[in-house]
């Protein structure tokens, strides 16, 4: 693990400011995830104010602790993307439909518009948005149980 090449503190506003090698300040730096799905924790752009990468970080894991926590913090402010554990129910197998759903965030109902809405992320995993651009996931769709898998056959 080699030490990164930048320095990142937050301000007296609660913006990253990221300082360079050289010694050159950016403010409001906003990190992004490469892949947020598929390798969450890997390829991370630290970007400036005017979309410009500033840094990269190629495992989150490689950065100190203190430098770490900050990253993910920030991620985590920036995203917001429930993962759906279990359907309960949904009022109709035609669309526009609501959907009562268990997440890692607790259970809630969302409004589906159409199927078109429900998209696949690679062989398992779907992407589904909400009514109001609610981004759920579904990691592994094995993983879901008998009625779940059920209940979603039925859309897709």
């Amino acid at each position: 693990m080699s030490a990164p090449d930048f320095e990142l503190n937050r301000n007296a506003f609660g913006r990253l400011v990221l300082t360079a090698a050289n010694g050159e300040i950016h403010e409001g730096v906003v990190p992004v995830r490469a892949f947020p799905i598929a390798a969450p924790e890997e390829g991370i752009a630290l970007l400036g104010e005017d979309g410009h990468e500033l840094a990269w970080i190629d495992r989150l894991a490689d950065l100190p602790a203190q430098l770490r926590g900050l990253v993910v913090d920030e991620l985590a402010r920036r995203e917001f993307m429930p993962e759906i554990r279990r359907l309960r129910q949904v009022s109709s197998f035609a669309t526009p439909c609501t959907w009562e759903v268990e997440t890692d965030r607790g259970e809630t109902s969302f409004v589906l518009k159409g199927e078109e809405d429900i998209r696949r992320l690679g062989t398992s995993s779907l992407l589904i948005a909400d009514a109001h651009g609610i981004q759920f996931l579904i990691r592994d769709l094995a993983a879901l149980d008998r009625h779940s898998r059920k209940l979603l056959d039925r859309f897709l």
